[in-house]
């Protein structure tokens, strides 16, 4: 099978699902719609990989430009003459291949293009509905993105549901890690909270970030590691010097792949407070490493947390909430703690093994190709 990997950007989920369908017996060819902002993968292609140049890929693209841009990506499926496109996010990538007419089309949302971006505006809505109807098979991480795909009239049995997952041997309990600890000069008297989401609106990481300042307040052994960066980087540095908890604050900032692991096991607890999310990468990180999380009581993190057992749960946009969960968990027992951190790795180990979720995805292939509206 000629499979073209088509996606908005090249980020470490792309390089993952390239990784996998490298190691299959397909050819596979990668296309990039825009290049923006700051590079999010610095890893190269992986081998086998073909890359495919056109007249995207090299800068930020506007929705003005997708007519213009359909004619080039016209020429390239003719050039590379695909068994199948993957292509995603919903309002971009599958919307401009909707636009050429190609099928077999599986169309893979990201979570937010469906759970925010597809009501934003009329002409977001638009797209989504152009798309879906014209796409064979739709692949998604979670029941809630499934659910709104159905809602836009996507029939249920065209759907895939494949929760992005983790590798269980990188982010493993293990061997928790002490080292962070040690270099940051915190000993395990210190309750640790780990944010590891972008510093984006969509994010919302300054509920975190008050929510940490106000439970701080309250109890001194609780510190902060923040990675990522983003637009709201200024904003956040400022809450954090005006609050005086800088010294329990340490800004790690963007983190390798290859870290990751690390912080998780050196947390007590990972919270995020997502407005919107699908499945969170993230959130199987921490689960897959036994560290219990505090989230955002959005649909997609109901699917992974269960309050008392692996996590607990603070309402959107409250950091006050956010706060008294802080303090709460400050005071949960140390046996409870191990029993929920091995919940935590009894759920990811189930539902978040990304060798066997990505097995899916051939199904959705097939699924497309067998009732591929060119048909």
């Amino acid at each position: 099978m000629r499979i073209l990997y088509f996606t908005k950007d090249y980020t470490p989920h792309d390089h993952r699902f390239l990784s996998a369908l490298a190691e299959t017996e397909h050819e596979v060819f990668s296309l990039r719609l825009e290049k923006r902002g700051v590079e999010r993968e610095s890893r190269p292609l992986p081998a086998g990989v073909n890359p495919v140049r056109w007249a995207g890929g090299c800068r930020p693209v506007d929705r003005e430009e997708y007519p213009a841009l359909v004619r080039d990506l016209a020429t390239v499926l003719e050039a590379v003459r695909p068994d199948v496109v993957h292509a995603g996010s919903v309002q971009t990538a599958a919307l401009l291949t909707a636009m050429a007419g190609f099928h077999p089309l599986v169309t893979m949302s990201w979570g937010y293009d469906l759970l925010m971006d597809a009501d934003s505006s009329s002409r977001m809505l638009a797209d989504t509905r152009f798309t879906l109807e014209t796409s064979d098979a739709f692949v998604c991480d979670c029941q809630a993105v499934a659910e709104k795909a159905k809602e836009f009239g996507f029939p249920s049995e065209r759907i895939t549901i494949l929760p992005w997952g983790v590798d269980l041997g990188h982010f493993s309990p293990e061997q928790k890690d002490q080292f962070i600890r040690q270099q940051l000069g915190w000993d395990n008297d210190e309750i640790v909270v780990l944010s590891t989401r972008a510093w984006e609106p969509v994010y919302d990481v300054g509920t975190v970030v008050q929510g940490f300042i106000e439970a701080a307040a309250q109890n001194s052994r609780l510190r902060l590691i923040l990675l990522g960066g983003g637009s709201q980087a200024q904003a956040l540095q400022e809450m954090i010097t005006e609050a005086g908890v800088a010294d329990k604050v340490w800004l790690g900032g963007r983190t390798q792949y290859a870290d990751l692991p690390g912080y998780y096991q050196a947390a007590d607890v990972y919270v995020s407070a997502s407005l919107t999310d699908g499945s969170s990468l993230s959130l199987m990180e921490s689960l897959a490493c036994a560290t219990p999380a505090i989230v955002s009581d959005i649909p997609g993190n109901r699917e992974w947390v269960v309050e008392g057992e692996n996590g607990w749960f603070f309402p959107v946009g409250d950091w006050q909430a956010l706060s008294a969960k802080l303090q709460e968990i400050a005071a949960v027992d140390p046996l409870r703690w191990k029993q929920m951190g091995r919940n935590a790795r009894d759920a990811a180990e189930k539902r978040a093994n990304w060798p066997e979720n990505f097995k899916k995805l051939v199904t959705a292939y097939n699924i497309a190709m067998e009732g591929s509206k060119d048909a």
